[in-house]
């Protein structure tokens, strides 16, 4: 097997493809009320949003994504970024869950338009409504998980965690480490579908915010991979490309979704201002409240231009730019919602839409890279390092 070029340059031009007239957003704002319906009780019992997650199968947002001319909805990245932030605004483990599945299938429309092998899973997502699953942090430059090579593929097992809306997904799309390649150290990446044989998913979820994205454990164990499920292998502990294609895909997708959440505190913020407009300081404690949410608009939609739909090459200076945003911007989501909880006053101590929100908003710092790390990665970068050391 071979490890897949990353730096392959478009198959074509940024505006060719077929397109499309779906109003996505249009279509999020329908729905959103149904999501939000349920939102509350999902935080209470921290079960999985599986029937918002359902609806949105259900019409056609799985395959949103996709292009049109593969089968799927033609939306652009901006699009999809701009559903996961309506979607925030309801509810927000239903945003930051299929942000994930949006983020995987964004990075196989960005293989797919830099040449590389993805037209067969895009057209399974959009034909299918297949559900992708991420693995979380547990993927990341050195990976985890144990791997031999056996006649025709491998057999693998691993712990996979978070790995939100798992006991939804249809395909985990992870990596998984082999120690005694011939090469050295390898991270295989592959797919592995959650009706294989020794793959299940064990209840470990139970946070303070995001409670119904059910990020719990995928359990590997002894599951055969295929050599065909295996789309790189890349030396273990190294920094590769692929991650660059990786954080300018997804990370203007989830933090688009934690803006919508922040959004829906400030909304539900000036309601209670609007009806305690005589209380000192409330004036100045909107608007600081708005400056930290235009703040976020505004990294956000940085990253969202760099993407420039997908067409963005996945070098260095992209990862550092993205994971700068990143961090840039999930400060100013947890700083909006705190500032919300301000405006409130003692009403946003009690449970509610408010509170909820401030919970939520704190998973933004813990999707990769942390700030500490972040910090790191884009010095190395400015310095003409290794990203990773």
């Amino acid at each position: 097997m071979t490890t897949t070029d990353q730096t392959a340059p478009p198959a074509a031009s940024a505006t060719g493809g077929a397109t499309t007239t779906t109003d996505w957003v249009a279509r999020a704002e329908a729905l959103a009320p149904e999501l939000d319906r349920r939102a509350a009780e999902h935080d209470r019992t921290g079960e999985l949003v599986t029937p918002s997650l359902a609806l949105l199968r259900a019409e056609g947002f799985l395959g949103a994504p996709v292009p049109a001319d593969l089968g799927g909805g033609g939306a652009t990245h901006a699009e999809a970024c701009a559903v996961l932030r309506t979607l925030g605004r309801a509810c927000g483990s239903t945003a930051v869950t299929q942000s994930m599945h949006y983020h995987l299938t964004g990075t196989q429309v960005w293989r797919h338009r830099h040449g590389q092998p993805a037209e067969a899973i895009l057209r399974r997502v959009a034909a299918e409504d297949l559900f992708l699953v991420s693995a979380g942090a547990s993927d990341w430059v050195g990976s985890n998980g144990t791997a031999r090579a056996v006649d025709g593929g491998f057999r693998v097992s691993a712990r996979k965690a978070p790995a939100s809306g798992a006991a939804f997904g249809d395909i985990l799309v992870t990596s998984i480490r082999w120690d005694d390649a011939p090469d050295g150290p390898t991270v295989l990446h592959c797919s592995v579908p959650f009706a294989a044989e020794g793959v299940s998913v064990e209840r470990t979820w139970d946070t303070v915010g995001l409670r119904g994205t059910g990020s719990d454990t995928v359990v590997l164990d002894d599951v055969f991979v295929p050599e065909a499920a295996v789309s790189l292998q890349r030396p273990a502990d190294r920094w590769h490309p692929v991650w660059n294609t990786v954080l300018g895909t997804a990370l203007p997708l989830i933090l688009s979704a934690y803006v919508g959440i922040a959004d829906r505190a400030v909304e539900e913020a000036l309601a209670v201002a609007r009806q305690r407009l005589d209380r000192p300081g409330i004036e100045s404690a909107v608007g600081v409240m708005l400056d930290h949410r235009a703040a976020a608009e505004d990294a956000v939609a940085a990253m969202i231009a760099r993407a420039d739909d997908l067409w963005f090459p996945n070098t260095d200076d992209v990862g550092a730019f993205a994971l700068t945003r990143k961090a840039a911007a999930a400060r100013a989501v947890e700083a909006t919602t705190r500032a919300a909880l301000d405006v409130a006053g003692g009403l946003g101590y009690s449970r509610g839409v408010i509170e909820r929100c401030h919970r939520d908003a704190l998973g933004a710092r813990y999707h990769p890279l942390p700030e500490t790390a972040q910090v790191a990665f884009t010095g190395r970068v400015a310095l003409g390092l290794d990203p990773v050391g």
